[in-house]
């Protein structure tokens, strides 16, 4: 006889090469080290954080990071899933009749005592990338750990099986996940600070908008960064731990 794990909910896991996480810390430390060149995000967001900053994808290894890491890594969350089902009922969510944008990227500077609770996010998918950890976070404590919740909680006494699943953050890696999907990180004691770039996606059926020749004409002008459209929550929030 078998036993069947049902509804299982898809996590996307990678790793980025060595000289693009050298870049991506090197982007922080200069973010951090200049936090008014930035605008904070920490009001927008529902994390109890040090720093949480914005940043632009026009600043070194964040379109590398996007073109050729993030953005194919939710298209392989979609193809993972979406193939997994019959043909028909896919909706628009075939090779080609979509499109995916980034519309939110932010850095997060966490020390002893700061935590994320539970909290989801807004557009179609959402992840994280950890680029600094502390030594004294491991495996063997839920501290600073990254957790993905389910809609339930431990109860053996009637077999209930719990549905948390804590990932221990290692520099270099990442996971992407459906903007829907709660999580939480949570506070760690001692010294250090760990940094996570955290970044929103939409999907969009339908092709990318071409550009026109009036738009190819005016393209030598130097073009105006977008900002972050959808930073999740705009209600206030306590400070603190």
């Amino acid at each position: 006889m078998d036993v069947l794990d049902l509804f299982p909910r898809s996590i996307l896991k990678g790793t980025l090469p060595t000289p693009l996480l050298e870049a991506l810390l090197k982007l922080a430390g200069g973010v951090l080290n200049r936090p008014k060149d930035h605008p904070d995000a920490s009001r927008k967001l529902a994390g109890q954080l040090s720093e949480q900053r914005e940043l632009r994808r026009d600043q070194p290894g964040m379109e590398t990071l996007c073109a050729e890491h993030l953005l194919p890594a939710c298209h392989r969350w979609i193809r993972h899933v979406v193939d997994r089902q019959p043909p028909q009922g896919r909706g628009p969510w075939v090779e080609g009749r979509y499109h995916l944008q980034m519309i939110d990227l932010w850095l997060n500077c966490q020390r002893a005592g700061d935590y994320n609770p539970m909290h989801t996010h807004g557009g179609s998918f959402s992840g994280v990338i950890f680029l600094k950890v502390p030594p004294q976070i491991k495996a063997s404590s839920f501290d600073g750990q990254l957790c993905f919740h389910g809609p339930e909680e431990w109860h053996l006494q009637s077999f209930r099986m719990g549905m948390a699943e804590y990932m221990l953050p290692v520099p270099g890696e990442y996971f992407v996940f459906p903007a829907w999907q709660p999580h939480s990180v949570m506070p760690y004691r001692g010294e250090g600070e760990r940094w996570s770039i955290a970044f929103n996606v939409v999907a969009v059926p339908g092709q990318p908008n071409l550009p026109s020749s009036a738009d190819q004409t005016s393209s030598r002008r130097p073009a105006r960064q977008p900002a972050n459209v959808s930073l999740s929550s705009q209600r206030q929030s306590a400070k603190g731990f």
